[in-house]
């Protein structure tokens, strides 16, 4: 495997930590980047101790367009340049459509929304300078099916993430084939992304339980895709066809549709 260089917003915990690590054995360079340094410092260490080319760590905001720009100039800075850019940034909230107030909808659009935008243009300013490179996106599969109606602002956030990704790889499609454009969707994974959700509460549980992915499944995805490009991946293997059931008859699956998570889960569950 060729060794590259990755940048990773939200690489401080979650899905980004896992996916630091995973590449790091595989010998890449790692670009991390969040607002918390320590946990940046922490992962960054463990990625060397698992054979990382070599890090570089970067306070980010992903929701300032000034700070993605500090931070691909770091990364090209630092290494010359980098290869993989994975906008992996993101939080969710607990909030029906019902109780959404302008700020929940503002959070969710800076969060999951303009940090893609901002990484995507600064980052394919620098592959097209390249002539190669590779965007990958995180979405979630609840951008594509919104079985958890109590995550709603986040579904559809990550559906204009899923619509913005798809743009973008046709946009450049004719003009720059050689910067691939992904879009991976995970499903319930295992991590506290449900504590850290917007209006949840404190002793909201980490996810369990058997429909529920570890972090280092999906983090061998985002190193096979990185190995071979794809447009767009489900981390789950039973999510795609969750969702051509769910387009073949919207209404049909909704009415039929059982999931444990349609509900918030709670420490007794």
């Amino acid at each position: 495997m060729a060794q590259k260089t990755v940048v990773i917003t939200g690489g401080s915990a979650g899905i980004g930590e896992g996916v630091a690590h995973r590449l790091a054995r595989d010998g890449h360079r790692l670009v991390l980047a969040a607002r918390q340094r320590e946990r940046l410092d922490a992962v960054a260490e463990e990625a060397k101790r698992l054979g990382a080319a070599g890090t570089l760590v970067v306070e980010t905001d992903v929701t300032r367009r000034s700070d993605m720009e500090r931070l691909s100039r770091a990364a090209i800075d630092a290494f010359g340049g980098y290869d993989v850019w994975i906008n992996n940034a993101g939080r969710g909230i607990t909030r029906s459509v019902q109780e959404l107030s302008d700020d929940d909808l503002d959070a969710m659009i800076d969060v999951n929304v303009k940090s893609v935008i901002y990484g995507m243009q600064v980052a394919v300013a620098h592959f097209k300078q390249r002539g190669r490179g590779q965007v990958i996106n995180v979405s979630s599969f609840l951008g594509r099916v919104p079985l958890a109606t109590f995550r709603s602002a986040y579904n559809a956030a990550k559906a204009a993430v899923n619509s913005l990704t798809a743009n973008l790889r046709m946009e450049l499609l004719t003009t720059h084939p050689d910067i691939h454009v992904t879009l991976v969707m995970p499903g319930v994974v295992g991590t506290w992304f449900g504590r850290n959700a917007l209006g949840s509460p404190a002793d909201t549980p980490k996810y369990s339980g058997p429909h529920v992915q570890s972090v280092e499944d999906v983090a061998d995805i985002f190193a096979q895709v990185i190995e071979q490009p794809v447009a767009e991946v489900y981390t789950n293997p039973a999510s795609a066809a969750m969702a051509r059931r769910y387009f073949e008859d919207v209404e049909a699956f909704e009415k039929t549709a059982e999931n444990p998570w349609r509900r918030p889960p709670t420490a007794a569950t």
